[in-house]
C-alpha cells in the first residue's frame, strides 16, 4: 500500500455530481495531509509519453558539446538546457547530480507576455523533439487546469477562480536527466531536499524507487507512481495562498543503491506557474484565529524572482 493516497481525474470530468465531489474530497484532504497524490484519468497518451522519452533520452546522449550550444546565458536557465551540477536545493552549496530541459509556455493572443517570457529553444539534430515537447506540455497543462478547478471548490472558491491567472502562465516543462554516478558523490544527492515553487507540479516518471516525500512524523516514505498515474504535489505559491492550509512538502530524489549507479534516471516534472502578477496574498477563509496569518503579500512574479537567486540560477 503506497504511503501516497491515489486518486482518478476522469471522477472529476464526468458528469456524475457525486463521482466529482468525491474527487474534490479526495485530493483536497491528500492536500492538506501530505500535500502529495497519485492521479490516473490524465489528458496525456502512453503514445505521448513514449515519444517524450525516446526524444529525451535522444537529446542527454548527444555529446556535450552538442549541448551546451543550447545552454542559453542570462536567462536564468528557464529555457534550454541546464548543464550538470548547475543547480543546487535551497540553502546547499554542492549542486544536484543532474542535467535537464526547460519548455516553456506556448503564448496564445498575449503580445506582452510574448515579449515578456523568453523564446523556446528548437533543437535542430532531433526533428520531432519540440513537436512532442510542446504537446506533453499542453496536456500536462490541461491536466494541471482540472486539478486547481478541483483545489478552488475545496477551498470555498469558484471553480474556475485559476483559470485566468494560469492562462499564458510561466510554467515549465522540465525532463531531467540523471546520469549514471561514477564515483563517491561527495554530500551530493540526485535531487536535493526541497519544496517546489510553484502552485502545483505533475510528474512523469515517479515509477521507481528515488523519490521521497516528508511526511508530518519527518519520516521519509517513497512516492511511487504506477505506469498510468502522475505525482502531482503542491508548491510553495500555493501553500503561501492557502495559508499552509495546502501543504507544500519537503521531497528528494535520492541516489540509488551501489549496484544501480552505472543506471540513468529520467524524470519530467511540469511546474504549473501563474502569471506574474497573481497576488499570493494569504486567502481571508484560510485566516483564523487559529491559523494567523503567516506570510507577507507578494505577487508570484516577485516571489520567483526571489527564488530562483535563493537556488543558484539568477544573479542578485
Amino acid at each position: 500500500m503506497s504511503a501516497i493516497p491515489s486518486v482518478d481525474l476522469k471522477d472529476f470530468v464526468s458528469e456524475d455530481s457525486k463521482r466529482k465531489e468525491k474527487f474534490i474530497k479526495e485530493i483536497g484532504a491528500a492536500f492538506e495531509d501530505i500535500g502529495f497524490v497519485a492521479l490516473r484519468g490524465h489528458f496525456l497518451s502512453d503514445e505521448l509519453v513514449e515519444q517524450l522519452y525516446s526524444e529525451i533520452k535522444k537529446f542527454f546522449q548527444l555529446p556535450q558539446e552538442s549541448k551546451d550550444r543550447y545552454e542559453i546565458e542570462g536567462i536564468g536557465g528557464q529555457r534550454g538546457y541546464t548543464s550538470f551540477g548547475k543547480e543546487h536545493a535551497k540553502g546547499k552549496k554542492e549542486g544536484d547530480l543532474k542535467e535537464f530541459w526547460h519548455f516553456g509556455q506556448y503564448v496564445e493572443d498575449n503580445p506582452r507576455l510574448e515579449a515578456e517570457y523568453p523564446d523556446n529553444v528548437i533543437v535542430s539534430e532531433l526533428p520531432n523533439f519540440n513537436k512532442v515537447g510542446e504537446e506533453t506540455y499542453k496536456m500536462l497543462e490541461k491536466t494541471a487546469k482540472y486539478v486547481l478547478r478541483a483545489l478552488a471548490l475545496h477551498l470555498g472558491l469558484t471553480e474556475t477562480y485559476f483559470d485566468d491567472w494560469i492562462k499564458n502562465g510561466n510554467s515549465i516543462l522540465r525532463p531531467i536527466h540523471y546520469p549514471p554516478i561514477q564515483e563517491e558523490p561527495k554530500n551530493a544527492v540526485r535531487a536535493a531536499a526541497h519544496g517546489d515553487i510553484n502552485l502545483i507540479t505533475l510528474l512523469m516518471g515517479a515509477h521507481g524507487k528515488g523519490l521521497q516525500v516528508k511526511n508530518h512524523q519527518d519520516q521519509w516514505v517513497d512516492a511511487i507512481a504506477e505506469s498510468d498515474q502522475l505525482m502531482i504535489n503542491v508548491g510553495d505559491m500555493l501553500s503561501r495562498l492557502t495559508n499552509n492550509k495546502l501543504k507544500s512538502t519537503i521531497h528528494q530524489v535520492v541516489n540509488p543503491p551501489k549496484e544501480l549507479w552505472g543506471t540513468s534516471r529520467y524524470s519530467i516534472p511540469f511546474f504549473m506557474h501563474p502569471v506574474s502578477e497573481m497576488p499570493l496574498n494569504c486567502l481571508e477563509d484560510c485566516i483564523d484565529e487559529e491559523h494567523p496569518k503567516g506570510f507577507e503579500d507578494i505577487t508570484a512574479g516577485e516571489y520567483l524572482n526571489e527564488r530562483l537567486i535563493e537556488l543558484g540560477l539568477v544573479k542578485k
